[in-house]
């Protein structure tokens, strides 16, 4: 596998053709465009591409266009210090989550725990076979969660797939003792309705508030009935996590419709969502403060009361984005960043026939003050470097990277690979760092690449969904800063105050 440490600049017209045209009809008319496609425990198989396409992309790869085929690239200010191959897991890799010396890497078939106190030699010290997709992760003190939100047998980890109309199949949280790091205990389940697509921790210091998202309701489904137009809250005691239970189902999207008041997607709406429950919500405990990225809407929520989050603001984009996935707020709760994961995290969207505004970020600055506070659109951003019509490419998971007096991430694309990119300017965002690899196929569109990106403690790890883990050290003054902060732990989703612990 060759490696090149340096930029390239690649600005391919790939796919613009009627090929392309007709995969934006598809993106657009598509009826539902959730987050990654449930494909039960095992990645969904790869599509073929058309013969063209496969010729492109070849082309593409000999003209020096794009990188080869698993050949990485990287800018100058990118430093790849490390990769972790998959292992005992054979799974989608997904979230990852950390705390001290530790990673927690979530995978379709379980999660794994690395020793990261050497990032340039990350060790293994667990894997736990528990199938569940997509195990979305996160940790506080002992106690370690995951969601599941395929429809299994029950709530063990030897349960196997059983169709959601059976009224005895389980979806939910299972939270795990990590109090001995090398043997997770499992010692406790909690079913939530729809399942856990993504989980949100609320930390205190008895109990841990968790926020459960999920959607896709059907009237043939026993525990997931519409509307389906909240979350799920689920308060576990510490001391006692056997007695985690569901306190409230509170109501984000209020309506007389079907699916109470959130977005009607299409035909309303073409190509748009409908809201039939959230994706992601990212809490700033600090500020007393959440993003909701829900399918066809994005909402500013007051969390105060951690058990009774309530709506202060909801924005709608129904030009250019498909479905809202995942929120970012900035260090001073002045604005948030969104992602739109257009074509549900299964489709090349990073290409001229696509365009920059859409499968990109919306950065929407927060103005007033209280419950007058709104949400305010100022700018997209997305990576400028087409991909393959092999790739799957769109914006996904990313965090932070904690420089005062400037707003900077690192986020996760998918087969995009990685950018490090500046929201100091809401209206002008730019990138100032990339890392990627070339197509994983040339004849296939698979499910692969990076799948979240997290800065922690002076590097960033991603867990590619089909490479294993990977380690990136950031050279560059405008980030160097941040190495001088340093976190006990880190849920993304549950963002820290960065400057005042």
């Amino acid at each position: 596998m060759k490696q090149l440490n340096k930029t390239r600049v690649r600005r391919r017209r790939l796919g613009v053709a009627a090929a392309a045209f007709g995969l934006v009809a598809t993106l657009l008319t598509a009826g539902q465009a959730g987050a990654t496609p449930d494909p039960g425990d095992t990645p969904a198989a790869p599509e073929s591409v058309s013969k063209s396409d496969t010729a492109d992309t070849r082309a593409a790869i000999s003209s020096g266009e794009i990188p080869g085929q698993d050949e990485i690239v990287h800018s100058d200010n990118i430093e790849h210090i490390a990769n972790v191959p998959k292992d005992a897991l054979p799974g989608l890799n997904t979230d990852i989550a950390f705390q001290g010396k530790y990673a927690f890497a979530g995978n379709y078939d379980g999660f794994r725990i690395f020793d990261i106190s050497n990032p340039r030699a990350p060790k293994t010290v667990a894997q736990v076979l528990c199938p569940g997709g997509q195990n979305d992760i996160s940790v506080s003190g002992d106690l370690l969660f995951l969601s599941t939100d395929s429809s299994r047998s029950d709530n063990s980890c030897n349960s196997v797939s059983q169709p959601a109309t059976e009224k005895s199949s389980w979806e939910g949280i299972k939270i795990f003792d990590i109090s001995d790091i090398t043997k997770p205990d499992y010692v406790a389940s909690v079913e939530t309705a729809c399942g856990s697509h993504t989980h949100t921790l609320v930390p205190e210091r008895k109990n841990v508030y968790v926020y459960v998202s999920s959607y896709f309701p059907s009237a043939t489904f026993p525990d997931c009935q519409p509307p389906h137009d909240g979350i799920s809250v689920i308060k576990v005691p510490r001391k006692a996590p056997t007695q985690a239970a569901v306190i409230d189902f509170p109501v984000l999207f209020p309506g007389d419709g079907p699916d109470g008041g959130g977005n009607p997607g299409g035909p309303t709406n073409p190509g748009v969502s409908k809201t039939t429950g959230c994706h992601d919500i990212t809490v700033l405990p600090s500020k007393d403060l959440a993003a909701g990225a829900c399918m066809g809407d994005g909402i500013l929520l007051d969390i105060e009361d951690p058990a009774k989050p309530r709506v202060i603001d909801q924005v709608q984009d129904n030009v250019n984005f498909a479905f809202w996935h995942s929120a970012t707020f900035n260090q001073k709760a002045n604005k948030i960043v969104f992602t739109d994961e257009l074509g549900g995290g299964g489709a090349a969207t990073c290409n001229e026939a696509i365009g920059p505004n859409r499968g990109a970020n919306g950065i929407y600055d927060i103005v007033g003050k209280g419950d007058k506070r709104k949400l305010v659109f100022r700018s997209y951003f997305k990576i400028d470097r087409h991909q393959a019509d092999t790739e799957v490419c769109v914006a996904h998971n990313g965090s932070l990277i904690p420089v005062k007096g400037k707003d900077l991430m690192v986020q996760a694309w998918y087969q995009g690979g990685i950018s490090v990119w500046d929201f100091t300017d809401s209206s002008k965002p730019k990138e100032i760092g990339y890392f990627e690899r070339g197509p994983l196929s040339t004849t296939t569109l698979q499910t692969a690449g990076s799948w979240s990106a997290y800065y922690y403690n002076g590097y960033v790890y991603s867990n590619d969904i089909a490479k294993g883990l990977d380690v990136l050290k950031i050279n560059d003054r405008r980030t160097d800063p941040a190495k001088r902060i340093r976190l006990d732990e880190l849920n993304v989703q549950t963002q820290p105050d960065y400057f005042d612990r």
